[in-house]
């Protein structure tokens, strides 16, 4: 067979759920299943890949994921997670980079993430990844979305698409039901560690239709922690 008659293999494309306090990775395997890729070091002691946190040393070098997460209390100055609540804004996040202050937007913060997701996804399929789908909280506006978007490209990454991700959530839960012609009303509640938000949604025939989005970008599991701590 020659190689212009040789079918061409398939580009791969990544699924990558940005989170606030951690973020994930998903493929498609050659049998059609979601496949989660784990990070270079494994998965940390709670089950999550990449946790959202960026980190430089004393000396300057940069860590990404469970490694930053791993020395953030001792290095408080130098390390920056939550990024994703201040997306779309007009912030500088103020970091020690070895002896001096550095200045990064939300996006340079971000694409740092993602581009640590891109290698190790990388390393773990056996070929470069250039493409990816990344997902957004519904109540997500312009500004927020564009510099989502804004950070994949920064990190090497063409982003073919943005999707809600209550409509993720939903796509997932009706991959394999049979609605036999009739709408099924889902509710999504999504409890991050930084973000709450709540969806109604209509599902049938493989099409999402959104009916209804709220939710709240300063509520979520780590507001949480800190009220106990607080009442402690």
């Amino acid at each position: 067979m020659s190689e212009e008659s040789k079918p061409k293999r398939k580009e791969k494309i990544i699924g990558i759920d940005l989170g606030t306090s951690n973020s994930a990775c998903a493929v498609l395997s050659g049998t059609g299943q979601p496949e989660i890729i784990p990070a270079a070091e494994g998965r940390t002691l709670g089950g999550k890949a990449f946790p959202s946190y960026v980190a430089f040393d004393e000396n300057g070098r940069k860590i990404v994921g469970e490694p930053a997460r791993r020395q953030a209390v001792s290095n408080p100055d130098g390390t920056i997670t939550a990024i994703k609540r201040k997306m779309g804004l007009s912030y500088k996040a103020k970091i020690k980079v070895g002896e001096e202050w550095k200045e990064f937007s939300p996006e340079e913060i971000s694409a740092m993430i993602l581009t640590k997701i891109k290698n190790d996804a990388s390393a773990y399929l056996g070929e470069e990844v250039k493409k990816a789908v990344i997902t957004v909280p519904a109540y997500f506006n312009d500004s927020q979305r564009t510099a989502t978007k804004n950070a994949g490209e920064i990190a090497g990454l063409e982003v073919v698409r943005m999707i809600n991700e209550p409509t993720a959530a939903s796509l997932a839960y009706g991959l394999d039901k049979d609605t036999k012609g009739k709408l099924l009303k889902i509710c999504v509640l999504d409890l991050g560690g930084g973000t709450f938000d709540i969806t109604i949604m209509e599902y049938g025939e493989g099409v999402v239709e959104v009916l209804s989005t709220a939710g709240d970008t300063q509520l979520g599991g780590t507001d949480m922690d800190n009220a106990i701590i607080d009442w402690v």
